[in-house]
Protein backbone atom coordinates (compact mmCIF):
# COMPACT_ATOMS: atom_id res chain seq x y z
CA UNK A 1 0.00 0.00 0.00
CA UNK A 2 1.32 3.43 -0.94
CA UNK A 3 2.55 5.32 2.18
CA UNK A 4 0.13 8.25 1.78
CA UNK A 5 -2.85 5.92 1.43
CA UNK A 6 -1.73 3.88 4.44
CA UNK A 7 -1.17 7.03 6.52
CA UNK A 8 -4.70 8.23 5.71
CA UNK A 9 -6.19 4.83 6.54
CA UNK A 10 -4.52 4.90 9.97
CA UNK A 11 -5.81 8.44 10.52
CA UNK A 12 -9.38 7.33 9.75
CA UNK A 13 -9.05 4.22 11.91
CA UNK A 14 -7.71 6.25 14.84
CA UNK A 15 -10.71 8.58 14.58
CA UNK A 16 -13.16 5.66 14.33
CA UNK A 17 -11.56 3.83 17.25
CA UNK A 18 -11.48 7.02 19.31
CA UNK A 19 -15.26 7.27 18.94
CA UNK A 20 -15.75 3.59 19.80
CA UNK A 21 -13.54 3.28 22.88
CA UNK A 22 -15.02 6.27 24.73
CA UNK A 23 -18.03 4.09 25.47
CA UNK A 24 -16.06 2.27 28.19
CA UNK A 25 -12.96 2.73 30.32
CA UNK A 26 -12.42 -1.05 30.46
CA UNK A 27 -9.00 -1.72 28.89
CA UNK A 28 -9.90 -5.29 27.85
CA UNK A 29 -12.93 -4.10 25.91
CA UNK A 30 -10.85 -1.38 24.30
CA UNK A 31 -8.09 -3.84 23.33
CA UNK A 32 -10.64 -6.26 21.87
CA UNK A 33 -12.21 -3.50 19.77
CA UNK A 34 -8.84 -2.20 18.56
CA UNK A 35 -7.64 -5.69 17.59
CA UNK A 36 -10.88 -6.46 15.75
CA UNK A 37 -10.97 -3.20 13.78
CA UNK A 38 -7.28 -3.28 12.83
CA UNK A 39 -7.44 -6.93 11.80
CA UNK A 40 -10.51 -6.34 9.62
CA UNK A 41 -9.41 -3.06 8.06
CA UNK A 42 -5.65 -3.37 7.45
CA UNK A 43 -4.47 -5.50 4.56
CA UNK A 44 -1.74 -8.00 5.34
CA UNK A 45 -2.38 -8.28 9.09
CA UNK A 46 -2.41 -12.05 9.72
CA UNK A 47 -2.42 -11.85 13.55
CA UNK A 48 -3.42 -8.75 15.50
CA UNK A 49 -3.54 -8.68 19.27
CA UNK A 50 -2.18 -7.83 22.66
CA UNK A 51 0.21 -9.53 25.04
CA UNK A 52 -0.01 -8.34 28.64
CA UNK A 53 2.49 -8.38 31.49
CA UNK A 54 1.01 -10.41 34.33
CA UNK A 55 3.14 -11.48 37.28
CA UNK A 56 6.33 -11.19 35.23
CA UNK A 57 4.93 -13.20 32.31
CA UNK A 58 3.82 -11.98 28.91
CA UNK A 59 0.39 -13.56 28.45
CA UNK A 60 -1.91 -13.37 25.44
CA UNK A 61 -4.79 -10.91 25.66
CA UNK A 62 -7.51 -9.98 23.16
CA UNK A 63 -6.58 -10.89 19.59
CA UNK A 64 -7.76 -11.76 16.09
CA UNK A 65 -6.22 -14.43 13.90
CA UNK A 66 -4.91 -17.97 14.29
CA UNK A 67 -4.26 -19.61 17.63
CA UNK A 68 -1.64 -17.73 19.66
CA UNK A 69 1.08 -18.71 22.08
CA UNK A 70 -0.46 -18.34 25.54
CA UNK A 71 2.70 -17.26 27.37
CA UNK A 72 5.90 -16.00 25.74
CA UNK A 73 9.29 -17.00 27.13
CA UNK A 74 10.72 -14.16 29.20
CA UNK A 75 12.98 -11.63 27.48
CA UNK A 76 12.93 -13.57 24.20
CA UNK A 77 11.50 -12.61 20.83
CA UNK A 78 10.00 -9.48 19.34
CA UNK A 79 7.26 -8.90 21.93
CA UNK A 80 9.72 -8.97 24.80
CA UNK A 81 12.05 -6.70 22.81
CA UNK A 82 9.21 -4.15 22.72
CA UNK A 83 8.74 -4.52 26.49
CA UNK A 84 12.45 -4.43 27.34
CA UNK A 85 13.26 -1.51 25.02
CA UNK A 86 10.07 0.41 25.78
CA UNK A 87 9.71 1.33 22.13
CA UNK A 88 8.12 0.09 18.93
CA UNK A 89 10.02 -2.69 17.16
CA UNK A 90 9.64 -3.26 13.41
CA UNK A 91 11.01 -6.54 12.07
CA UNK A 92 11.24 -7.05 8.32
CA UNK A 93 12.20 -10.75 8.59
CA UNK A 94 11.18 -12.52 11.79
CA UNK A 95 13.37 -15.52 10.94
CA UNK A 96 16.44 -13.26 11.15
CA UNK A 97 15.42 -11.82 14.55
CA UNK A 98 17.43 -13.42 17.40
CA UNK A 99 15.18 -15.51 19.64
CA UNK A 100 12.06 -15.07 17.49
CA UNK A 101 9.15 -17.08 18.90
CA UNK A 102 7.26 -18.76 16.05
CA UNK A 103 3.67 -19.03 17.24
CA UNK A 104 2.58 -19.18 13.58
CA UNK A 105 5.18 -20.48 11.12
CA UNK A 106 3.55 -18.47 8.30
CA UNK A 107 4.54 -15.19 9.95
CA UNK A 108 7.27 -13.37 8.00
CA UNK A 109 7.32 -9.83 9.46
CA UNK A 110 6.12 -8.18 12.65
CA UNK A 111 5.55 -4.91 14.46
CA UNK A 112 5.28 -4.61 18.24
CA UNK A 113 4.05 -1.42 19.94
CA UNK A 114 4.41 -1.00 23.72
CA UNK A 115 1.17 -0.53 25.66
CA UNK A 116 1.50 1.99 28.49
CA UNK A 117 -0.90 2.51 31.38
CA UNK A 118 -2.03 5.94 32.58
CA UNK A 119 1.19 6.32 34.61
CA UNK A 120 3.37 5.61 31.56
CA UNK A 121 4.50 2.14 32.66
CA UNK A 122 4.75 -0.50 29.94
CA UNK A 123 2.09 -3.12 30.73
CA UNK A 124 2.01 -5.04 27.45
CA UNK A 125 2.29 -4.75 23.69
CA UNK A 126 0.21 -4.69 20.55
CA UNK A 127 1.67 -7.39 18.33
CA UNK A 128 0.87 -7.53 14.61
CA UNK A 129 2.18 -10.24 12.28
CA UNK A 130 2.11 -10.47 8.51
CA UNK A 131 2.71 -13.35 6.15
CA UNK A 132 4.52 -10.87 3.85
CA UNK A 133 8.20 -10.00 4.37
CA UNK A 134 8.98 -6.35 5.21
CA UNK A 135 5.27 -5.55 5.49
CA UNK A 136 5.67 -2.96 8.27
CA UNK A 137 7.48 0.39 8.24
CA UNK A 138 7.58 3.79 9.92
CA UNK A 139 4.10 4.63 8.61
CA UNK A 140 2.76 1.63 10.56
CA UNK A 141 4.71 2.74 13.63
CA UNK A 142 3.34 6.27 13.39
CA UNK A 143 -0.18 4.99 12.76
CA UNK A 144 -0.30 2.31 15.44
CA UNK A 145 1.29 4.16 18.36
CA UNK A 146 -1.61 6.64 18.85
CA UNK A 147 -4.14 3.82 18.38
CA UNK A 148 -2.48 1.77 21.14
CA UNK A 149 -2.52 4.87 23.36
CA UNK A 150 -6.34 4.78 23.19
CA UNK A 151 -6.41 1.70 25.47
CA UNK A 152 -5.66 3.79 28.57
CA UNK A 153 -6.11 7.27 27.07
Amino acid sequence: MEPGVKRERYRRLAAQLGELVVKTVDPTARMATIAAVLHAKMRGFSWTGFYLLRDGELTVGPYQGPLACLVLAAHTGVCWAGIDRGQTVVVEDVHAFPGHIACDPRSRSEIVVPLRDRDGAVVGVLDVDSEHPAHFDDVDRDGLEPIVALVYG
